[in-house]
């Protein structure tokens, strides 16, 4: 078995470290992450410069590749020469913070896994609910947990994707898991307006609105009851349904 994983909190994250130690010993495992924090970069990829890759220093780095670039630049670059092999599972994680809803189309978490479903290899996001790594350790065992079942069991034929939110807790490795599909959120909340010191209006995005849909089924509602929410995710994003409303307008 060999596994890639990144993230998007960047290299010297907590979650990255701890994802890694969670696959200790199910086979041979490269890190290539962000030198920086690209959270909310989406499925971003560097085309205008060149992406400079190092090799992280020290105890518990040792052996991360180091991409200044984004989440999928990272796999991109990983995946297309970086690596001398192909990988088998391409995992992302742990988030600090939940990735559910509409969140995915923004995550950077998200988007590394994505990028490797895109190549054609069985993909896993990993995230936990609350921001600030609480019970991290426990994310980790359960983040192992999902990833030993799916090993485990007969996997889908083909290549595929997986969004998994875990809830801040010590006994999440043991907490039901539930199939979910992703809620929606209400629109984000107003930018904040601020001045910079040279007086010019400067903005920030706004916080996150609030879950407009979070009714049993999906992944908001199975994290509000303390479950581990996996979603399985496509990225074919055609309206399917308005296809032949719109073919009577062509």
């Amino acid at each position: 078995m060999r596994i890639l994983i990144a993230n998007d909190d960047g290299y010297l994250a907590p979650g990255l470290s701890a994802l890694v130690r969670a696959c200790a010993g199910l086979g041979e495992i490269d890190v290539v992450a962000p030198e920086q924090n690209a959270s909310g970069t989406s499925n971003a990829l560097t085309l205008n410069r060149p992406l400079s890759v190092f090799e992280a220093a020290g105890t518990a780095l040792a052996g991360f590749k180091v991409v200044n670039g984004t989440p999928s630049d990272c796999v991109h670059v990983a995946l297309t020469g970086l690596l001398p092999h192909r990988p088998d599972l391409v995992l992302s994680g742990i988030n600090n913070g939940a990735n559910m809803g509409d969140d995915t189309l923004y995550s950077g978490t998200v988007a590394a896994a994505m990028e490797g479903f895109l190549f054609g290899i069985p993909s896993i996001a990993f995230s936990q609910v609350q921001k600030g790594w609480g019970e991290l350790d426990a994310a980790a065992a359960a983040a192992r947990s999902v990833i030993d079942r799916v090993l485990a069991g007969a996997m889908p034929a083909g290549p595929w994707l997986l969004n998994v939110n875990i809830p801040n807790v010590a006994d999440a490795a043991s907490r039901a898991r539930r199939i979910t599909r992703l809620g929606r959120r209400h629109a984000s909340q107003a930018v904040i307006r601020q001045t910079n010191p040279r007086g010019e209006p400067i903005y920030w995005i706004g916080p996150a609105g609030d879950a407009r849909d979070s009714g049993e089924g999906t992944d908001f509602h199975a994290t509000a009851a303390g479950c581990v929410s996996i979603t399985p995710l496509q990225v074919d994003l055609t309206d399917h349904a308005a296809l032949g409303r719109w073919a009577a307008l062509a």
